[in-house]
């Protein structure tokens, strides 16, 4: 396929249409000869007919009751002859422009529209895309589809971009294939472009539900993406791969995961016992694999331990700053010495975790912003910490004008529990 098939294609389908939109602009003047010569607007002249009739109905009825005499009747006929006599004379027949006139309009709507279409903005781009669509176009399609792993050299240029747009192009056209939305997260995850991986993987699992590969990869990405947490829909989707294979040892080990992220440690330690089980029932040596799930069961109950000796905050918001907070609003919680420094422990968590106006959540050594700088260190030291609580507008751990705070609240040292409200707007 060559630029000009491309292009050509465009231009003869855009000269079609406007050669059509000035035919149909033409065609009152389109008329035979016979119609041309006898054109008369006849509109105005059969109004005036009907109400020289009515006039003269009514005249015709008054005479006959003797409101008026004969004499007056004759006049006002007269008169209203006279009037419709006028109309007649005044109707002029309608002008029909000439060959040429016809011709050149015929010439110019198609003219004017492709001047308007390349002047009004600038269509170079458009012109690359086709470009780029025929050159790399059959690339792309063997790279969706799997016919060849990696594209030849020639067809990577301007940092490849050429190469992604087109493969783009290509998956929007088979909207409905799950495995070229597939390899498009791929092409996504390979440039670092988290966002959009995932959302090529929700199209394909939208199409293609039970296809574990994809409701695994879409899990897994979605986990990762999310620090490590399991949300709702991630959640879901590997219940839902669980359900139909309860042996699927990838979704296992996610769930067992995501189940200690969530400080879940129980269900966590039983999705790790159930991946144990499996592998060591399996023929062969799985030592390394066996080992590496006591070592995490065992950094599970380090984990565990170390929540318990954490601190739960719960936190409020003042119901007269509840209209204030919004969908996309951030929530940050932290221990910090009361002189100030960088917090012992810390959690920017979505606005969502705050129902009804409140969270409750638990802060530990596990959400240490350094390794050396924790809860039990501070403690140890017998350092003052306070606990801070905000929303943030924007997202940013800084506070901005405009974010929703809280007061600090100093803890003792063997305090484990605090309550802190947001109540004030940063001016």
């Amino acid at each position: 396929m060559t630029l000009f098939s491309t292009m050509g294609l465009f231009i003869a389908l855009g000269l079609l249409i406007t050669i059509v939109l000035a035919i149909v602009v033409a065609m009152p003047w389109l008329r035979s000869k016979r119609l041309q010569h006898n054109a008369v607007d006849n509109q105005l002249l059969d109004i005036n007919v009907t109400v020289f009739r009515e006039r003269l109905a009514e005249l015709k009825v008054d005479k006959d009751t003797g409101t008026i005499d004969d004499d007056h009747y004759q006049n006002q006929k007269l008169e209203l002859e006279r009037q419709l006599l006028d109309a007649q004379r005044q109707v002029a027949p309608m002008v029909t422009p000439g060959l040429k006139s016809r011709l050149l309009l015929i010439v110019w709507v198609p003219a004017l529209t492709a001047m308007a279409y390349l002047l009004i903005g600038d269509r170079t781009p458009v012109f690359d895309f086709w470009a780029g669509e025929d050159r790399v176009g059959q690339v792309a399609d063997d790279l969706l589809t799997g016919k060849i792993d990696q594209p030849p050299a020639w067809a990577i240029s301007d940092d490849g971009r050429e190469l992604i747009t087109t493969m783009q192009s290509n998956v929007h056209q088979h909207a409905d294939d799950p495995n070229r939305w597939m390899r498009l997260s791929e092409l996504f995850l390979s440039l670092e472009a988290t966002d959009s991986a995932i959302e090529s993987l929700s199209r394909a699992y939208r199409l293609s539900p039970d296809n574990e590969e994809i409701a695994t990869t879409y899990a897994q990405i979605s986990f990762f993406a999310n620090e490590g947490q399991l949300d709702a829909n991630s959640r879901r989707v590997l219940q839902d791969v669980l359900a139909k294979n309860p042996q699927h040892e990838g979704a296992q080990m996610l769930m067992a995961m995501g189940e200690a992220r969530s400080s879940n440690y129980e269900q966590a330690q039983g999705w790790i016992k159930r991946l144990r089980a499996n592998i060591a029932a399996k023929p062969g040596d799985h030592t390394r694999a066996l080992a590496s799930l006591d070592e995490l069961s065992a950094n599970v109950d380090m984990q565990e331990q170390q929540a318990a000796a954490g601190i739960e905050v719960t936190v409020t918001i003042n119901a007269n700053l509840l209209p204030l907070v919004k969908a996309d609003d951030v929530l940050f919680v932290a221990i910090r010495d009361v002189n100030g420094g960088p917090p012992f422990a810390a959690k920017r968590l979505p606005i969502s975790v705050i129902k009804q106006g409140e969270a409750s959540i638990s802060l530990s050594d596990l959400d240490a912003m350094m390794p050396e700088r924790t809860i039990a260190s501070a403690r140890a030291d017998k350092i003052q910490l306070a606990v801070v609580a905000r929303i943030s507008h924007s997202g940013n751990a800084i506070a901005e004008s405009g974010d929703l705070s809280g007061n600090p609240v100093v803890i003792g040292n063997e305090q484990n529990q605090v309550n802190v409200e947001i109540n004030q707007q940063v001016p």
